[in-house]
């Protein structure tokens, strides 16, 4: 289309708008999608569906924190949850008023603490001096022996740490062999924290390198050429490329540990509680145990589990909080 011409005027063509493309309806985005992507789609269905019934499923069970839960009730587990007696948060005042509860939850505060300060750096001075490593064979034979402990059972660990400093393991014979009295290493209750902290190391410090050891590979080289070009040494290395490298993932992973600190176990207390005693030993988990699933309180049980994910969701928000405060993304981004 164009405009009529008059005299002393050159006709010129009007300017065509464009027209935006008409949006494909939703529903025919999603088969596209599903159509490019579900290769993938196939491939995390199994993992979705034991999240599924494993994870998501037995949380509806939490509904017998609140009932005086009796599974042998009726012909089923449907008829034990409907024919259970409610009682509301009577468990909850059962568990809040046990002073054995209370001497659990310090003994799991008290480890955990004592862990995230002396065991939670190990792994990332390891993942920092295994990458440091110029030889691959070296480093290769080195990952593979601070691995496989984590593979042992925390029966064979235990085992392997009585065998070498317990009563009649290889360094009470090597201290009567010299005239000294032996130490009691496994069974003394005041030093129970260090050897349970000695045990998570051995089994489990070249485990956690891993994510680290990820996230070293992930920086950039040509960060520590050009800091080195302009004359940084090793440790200013270390402290101004390598350290901020990581900080992202120390902060993610600091955060999930808090969300995780009434649980720190339940083989390796349960396997070690008789020598050293229930004063050192009782975490939450085994008070679980002993209190709900042994004398059959299964409503008491399912509450101090609850106790737990509830403490746990409010130590990760706040952590996270925490992280964006700091700058950091933590757990999840802020929209």
């Amino acid at each position: 289309m164009s405009a009529r011409g008059t005299a002393g005027v050159v006709d010129t063509p009007a300017t065509e708008v464009p027209v935006p493309p008409r949006p494909r309806p939703r529903r025919r985005r999603l088969r596209a999608r599903l159509a490019r992507d579900w290769p993938l789609l196939a491939m995390t269905a199994p993992a979705a569906a034991l999240l599924l019934v494993f994870h998501y499923l037995p949380t509806l069970g939490n509904v017998i924190a609140f009932q005086d839960y009796n599974p042998f009730l009726g012909d089923g587990p449907l008829d034990a949850f409907l024919g259970s007696e409610w009682i509301g948060f009577g468990n909850f005042e059962v568990l809040f008023t046990d002073p054995l509860f209370w001497d659990a939850v310090r003994n799991t505060l008290t480890i955990t603490a004592f862990q995230l300060v002396f065991f939670f750096p190990l792994p990332i001075l390891l993942a920092i001096l295994l990458n440091s490593v110029v030889s691959g064979r070296v480093r290769a034979f080195v990952q593979s022996v601070v691995y496989l402990p984590h593979f042992f059972s925390w029966v064979l660990v235990v085992t392997f740490f009585v065998q070498m400093l317990g009563g009649a393991g290889l360094l009470a014979q090597q201290m009567r062999e010299l005239g000294m009295q032996p130490w009691a290493i496994m069974t003394n209750p005041d030093t129970f924290i260090v050897l349970v902290t000695g045990e998570a190391v051995w089994k489990d410090l070249g485990w956690g390198a891993i994510v680290f050891l990820a996230a070293l590979a992930a920086i950039d080289p040509n960060l520590y050429e050009a800091a080195a070009a302009d004359g940084a040494g090793r440790w200013r290395r270390l402290w101004h490329i390598t350290l901020p490298g990581l900080r992202p993932v120390i902060v993610l992973l600091l955060i999930m540990r808090l969300g995780d600190a009434l649980s720190v176990g339940f083989e390796q207390f349960i396997l070690q509680r008789d020598a050293v005693g229930r004063d050192a030993a009782e975490v939450l988990d085994t008070f679980v145990y002993y209190q709900a699933i042994v004398t059959q309180q299964w409503g008491l049980g399912a509450a101090a589990g609850l106790f737990k994910a509830v403490v746990g969701l409010a130590l990760i928000l706040t952590a996270n909080h925490v992280a964006h405060r700091l700058g950091e993304q933590g757990v999840y981004s802020k929209s």
